[in-house]
């Protein structure tokens, strides 16, 4: 007898407007990014990261990071998150009215020195200080604190990352007291073991707090490590669209998993994300239009979704 499959919802978060852009000269203008998160959030899109507060001489893509998210708040059943990689970052997107900050460490030493110009030791000082300071502000107005974990399956200046580190650092980073943890493939380094290994050990050491997982496709490996990782147990996966993205420490690297084949993935398989991918694919024509040529790639959009297969109305 064969025994049914139990299927579980996941959640699919957009990381495309910060990771995607970041990787880009120049980004699109403040007007298409909020008909950007306008298509996303029709076709069923309920998280995005929608910009990074950094300095506009570093990064002029995100110079209008503060008006997307003022923008962002006003769509309706829209949670919205942006990257701060300091305190100051982390003051901004709290002033500026987000959900939720995303603040980054990586496992790797060298990665986080040239990503961030800090030890992972500083970098969880720095964490603590935003916990702080996001602690004394009103609750109403207290945005919660997820650490993604960079580099938690190699990378590409050191190589091969102990799964113990990236646990020592875990319990680290979860006894700050942050809202949810991401494990990061930021290089691509993972392969389908080594993502059930560590999702499980994640999963059985923070049982109290909501795990994530964020992987790219520099290899050609993220849809079969996201499948690994939902085996294990993991339900927030971050992704984007049309694979958008990459690393500016791994070099020749590609971008995100994209977006729309890892959900075609799920409700191929049963799993409702609660997004309708007729619509997704339509957001995705509209947003290539704003990006120069070539930038975004994936395989659903170039197929097209199987004339056999039902999506939502």
């Amino acid at each position: 007898m064969i025994r049914p499959v139990v299927i579980r919802p996941v959640v699919i978060r957009e990381v495309g407007l910060r990771d995607g852009l970041q990787m880009l000269a120049a980004g699109p203008t403040t007007g298409q990014k909020q008909a950007w998160i306008d298509a996303e959030r029709a076709a069923g899109l309920r998280e995005m990261e929608v910009c990074s507060f950094v300095p506009a001489a570093l990064m002029p893509q995100f110079a209008d990071a503060a008006d997307i998210v003022r923008y962002a708040r006003g769509v309706e059943g829209l949670a919205v998150t942006a990257l701060a990689p300091n305190l100051k970052g982390a003051q901004l997107a709290a002033e500026a009215g987000v959900d939720k900050i995303n603040f980054v460490i990586s496992v790797s030493e060298s990665h986080n020195l040239a990503n961030v110009r800090r030890t992972p030791r500083e970098s969880i000082g720095q964490l603590r200080e935003i916990v702080a300071m996001l602690a004394s502000l009103p609750a109403d107005r207290r945005p919660g604190i997820d650490v993604g974990l960079s580099t938690a399956f190699g990378c590409s200046i050191e190589g091969r990352v102990d799964p113990e580190a990236t646990l020592r650092l875990a319990e680290e980073v979860a006894a700050a007291g942050v809202d949810g943890i991401t494990i990061a493939d930021t290089v691509g380094y993972a392969d389908p073991i080594a993502v059930a290994g560590l999702s499980a050990a994640m999963l059985e050491r923070f049982a109290d707090l909501p795990i994530a997982i964020h992987l790219h496709d520099t290899r050609g490996l993220a849809l079969a490590n996201a499948f690994s990782a939902y085996q294990a147990g993991i339900r927030i996966f971050d992704g984007s669209l049309g694979g958008l993205g990459g690393c500016p420490h791994a070099p020749g690297a590609t971008g995100n998993v994209a977006i729309e084949d890892l959900i075609f993935m799920f409700e191929l398989m049963g799993v409702d994300t609660g997004i309708d991918l007729a619509r997704l694919l339509v957001a995705r024509s509209a947003v290539a239009a704003m990006l120069p040529p070539g930038a975004l790639g994936g395989q659903l959009a170039r197929a097209g979704l199987p004339k056999t297969m039902r999506v939502a109305s």
